[in-house]
């Protein structure tokens, strides 16, 4: 399974898909599924809603969830210099993004993002990380008028990143957060699901999980479980209780995080069906971050709502990194939700 997955990671990875820009991967995610779907829906917001008929019917709606959505940037101005102003898209700490390359619209015009010379930079100035203002995106521009016939305001810029594996059982990509999750839902869309299951790929998840409200109130799921991409902080040097998790140590179970408390029948469950089939798992050891799990949770009178990921280092950077071996519990343990939630009343 590992080389047919990490194939359909990488191809997910080499799109470009910012939020409220998703076309491509909604693109790509659809026509994979179409040979084994038998609904698909896009609503308004461009969710992509697919439904899968499993091998039973308990009369209850089930709804996997995995945001097709990457963080980037948006040209705000354009300066007589012929530079692009730009706001981030998403949560992206400014660190990771200086000298980086980006590629701008469906016409992928190249550009890289800069700031003031280091000889320029004084001794004060270079304790502190720039603010976003001091930054610029140089698209080799001469002046404002040959920038203005390449690059629109408020074009999506994404980071430039080729998806490769490197030492040993790792692999780096940018907008690990959430091709990871894609790729899982994809998978089991190919698989005979124990139950009916609606698998949805969600939008602009990065900029307040704007899409999984409105796909959640339309399916009114009655169990509901988010496959996401969740931070690794196992440097050296940090306290272990705030090192969160770790690539290698299995699936992600959380039962709480920045925006949700998840419900804690399924999170018994699942972590039940983990230890009876052997699935390596870990758990947060620090809370922190937020997923689509908040917005299903409030989109009716309550979703019952669980959430697994995997453990993912440098997230929202343009090399996010995570172990290889991971992508196999993660799947178990999202089809293990299925059947958990297709048989008995949990």
């Amino acid at each position: 399974m590992h080389d047919e997955m990490l194939q359909t990671l990488k191809e997910l990875c080499a799109l470009d898909g910012v939020s409220g820009f998703e076309d491509e991967v909604r693109s790509y995610i659809r026509k994979k599924a179409e040979p084994y779907a038998q609904e698909i829906r896009e609503d308004i917001n461009g969710n992509l809603m697919v439904f899968r008929r499993g091998s039973s019917n308990n009369g209850k709606t089930r709804m996997l969830c995995a945001h097709m959505d990457e963080v980037g940037v948006m040209v705000t101005a354009i300066t007589d210099e012929g530079y692009l102003k730009f706001d981030f898209v998403g949560g992206v700490d400014r660190r990771v993004a200086l000298g980086r390359r980006i590629f701008l619209g469906e016409a992928r015009v190249s550009g890289v993002i800069g700031l003031k010379a280091i000889h320029l930079v004084t001794e004060e100035e270079r304790k502190k990380v720039p603010k976003l203002t001091e930054l610029y995106i140089d698209i080799g521009a001469s002046g404002r008028e040959e920038a203005e016939r390449l690059v629109s305001l408020g074009e999506y810029g994404a980071f430039e990143s080729v998806g490769e594996e490197f030492g040993e059982g790792f692999f780096k990509a940018k907008a690990l957060d959430d091709r990871i999750g894609c790729a899982v839902l994809l998978r089991l869309i190919e698989e005979d699901p124990a139950a009916d299951t609606w698998f949805v790929f969600t939008v602009q998840e990065e900029v307040g999980t704007r899409g999984a409200f409105g796909a959640a109130f339309a399916l009114r799921p009655d169990y509901a479980l988010t496959v996401e991409a969740t931070t690794a902080a196992d440097m050296p040097g940090l306290e272990p209780h705030k090192q969160v998790c770790a690539p290698g140590k299995g699936a992600v179970l959380v039962a709480m995080d920045g925006g949700t408390i998840y419900d804690r029948r399924l999170f018994e469950a699942l972590r039940e069906h983990a230890e009876n089939k052997k699935i390596p798992w870990q758990m947060k050891q620090f809370i922190s971050g937020g997923t689509d799990a908040k917005a299903i949770q409030r989109s009716r009178a309550g979703v019952r709502t669980a959430g697994i990921a995997a453990a993912v280092r440098y997230i929202h950077s343009p090399a996010c990194v995570f172990s290889i071996k991971d992508l196999d519990a993660l799947t178990a343990l999202a089809r293990g939700f299925i059947e958990i939630t297709g048989g008995t009343e949990v």
